[in-house]
């Protein structure tokens, strides 16, 4: 992979010193990344109809994170953002879904292949988009492999690996009905208030369990190849997913329903058992994480921070916030114009700012390019379908209506984000801090949004579907 003197040189640097000591206790690093899979759907979250038991046991022999954050509720940019430990607005085209992650940005697998470990990828890594075109030569995730145990099979005794299971479930589209064929029951499933309560949408959501019960049995499936290995011990696992449920209102959305995520992190003798943490994380902290487990420091570029010191005591300082954003998710407007979106959650506050308020958050209501239809930004479903036709209020002002430059949501009081307080002066001395807050944080990534004249990420190519 192409990769510049400048980086070449850092690398090494950063290498050498700690490679010598850390070769012999270095982990394994098994990260399992489902598809579209949003927080609390699973067992150790209290979730009791959807049944995850492989992802729970890594929970209670690990850590569980209630914070866990996407950097951006969309599979490309959420991916780069894991795979580079950056935030996406500093990605260039891997901001984008359906774009590229240029090579110039460095990725975890690479920089551990150089340090020794062997490295692969079943499934879906980095993506959609053209990794070609970002001047690669293969996924920025790994080498594909048909399976885990084929990988399995070319690690050498005695040395580490560092594995990325990427599933396609629980993605779009579904098989209807799988979720009532497994024993699921509509009545269990728990409404958010910003949909209409329709047994067509709660059998949609059953046929969503199912397929997060597939990823489950998937995990637990490689876990135990490396169990009967007598290696998994000796590996750090992580779970998670790029985003949250595709569902109206939720993936493509910095919502918490877009944007929240399951985590948890097993390392026996570093991540402590049973233990849950609070604590404000953000799943670009994965790539540092994984580089210090192996000996390694984080790259000077890289703007995620470890999560080892949580893994030791459940604590770290200055884990209050989250940064969270979108730009162009699904080729959806006229113009091939994305929807740019910052916005900041703490324990109380959720903090929106919607760049282009002029723009229609979900795709226009005029079929553009990709994919065709209308609102595409949110996937095809029975839902969707439902909330389209119906046109009730609140729902579907919720999820396709356009909305203002500013949101506030009061979590405490409102934890589904359904009243708007931007201009509540009740609130207005909570909302200035958090805006200010977001300004620094811009500036100190040095985001291009921060001239509010710069659509750069509007013109980066999309390789979705051909110009028409």
């Amino acid at each position: 992979m192409p990769t510049p003197v400048r980086l070449l040189v850092c690398v090494g640097a950063l290498l050498a010193p700690a490679l010598a000591s850390a070769a012999a206790k270095r982990p394994n690093v098994l990260f399992m990344i489902a598809d579209d899979w949003g927080w609390p759907h699973a067992g150790a979250y209290g979730d009791r109809e959807v049944k995850t038991p492989n992802f729970d046991r890594v929970a209670r022999e690990g850590t569980l994170f209630n914070n866990a954050f996407s950097a951006a509720p969309s599979c490309s940019p959420s991916r780069a953002a894991i795979l580079t430990g950056q935030h996406p607005h500093r990605l260039a085209e891997g901001g984008n879904l359906w774009g590229f992650l240029p090579s110039r940005f460095a990725v975890y697998p690479d920089l551990l292949e150089k340090a020794g470990y062997v490295v692969g990828l079943q499934g879906k890594g980095w993506g959609p988009g053209d990794f070609k075109a970002g001047g690669r030569t293969r996924n920025p995730a790994g080498p594909s492999f048909k399976t885990f145990a084929e990988f399995f099979a070319t690690v050498p005794a005695g040395k580490p690996f560092a594995f990325w299971f990427g599933s396609s479930d629980p993605h779009r589209p579904y098989d209807a009905g799988t979720g009532k064929t497994a024993g699921h029951r509509p009545e269990n499933v728990r409404m958010p208030p910003y949909w209409v309560d329709a047994p067509e949408i709660r059998d949609d959501v059953l046929d969503y369990y199912f397929e997060i019960e597939r990823f489950d049995r998937d995990v637990g499936d490689i876990m135990r190849i490396v169990q009967e290995a007598g290696r998994l011990d000796d590996t750090m696992v992580a779970i998670t997913a790029d985003n949250g449920m595709p569902f109206p209102r939720c993936k493509a959305n910095v919502y918490g329903c877009g944007s929240h995520q399951p985590l948890a992190i097993r390392w026996p003798g570093v991540a402590k058992a049973g233990q849950t943490t609070d604590a404000f994380v953000n799943l670009m902290d994965l790539a540092p994480t994984f580089l210090e487990a192996a000996g390694m420091k984080a790259l000077p570029d890289m703007t995620g921070r470890s999560l080892l010191s949580l893994l030791r005591t459940g604590k770290d300082r200055d884990r209050e916030q989250v940064f969270i954003e979108r730009e162009r998710h699904a080729n959806v407007r006229k113009g091939d114009a994305g929807y740019p979106v910052r916005a900041v959650r703490t324990g109380e506050f959720l903090y929106i700012r919607n760049m282009r308020p002029d723009r229609w958050p979900a795709g226009d209501p005029e079929p553009w390019k990709d994919p065709g239809r209308s609102y595409g930004d949110v996937d095809g479903s029975p839902t969707k379908d439902l909330l389209l036709a119906r046109k009730a209020a609140p729902s579907f002002d919720l999820a396709f209506a356009k909305r203002p430059a500013e949101e506030l949501y009061d979590l405490k009081k409102d934890p589904f984000e359904t009243k708007n307080l931007a201009d509540d002066p009740a609130f207005a001395a909570a909302k200035k801090k958090l805006a200010v807050t977001l300004d620094r944080w811009m500036r100190q990534t040095k985001d291009p949004r921060v001239d509010a004249a710069d659509d750069r990420f509007d013109a980066y190519p999309y390789f979705g579907t051909k110009k028409k």
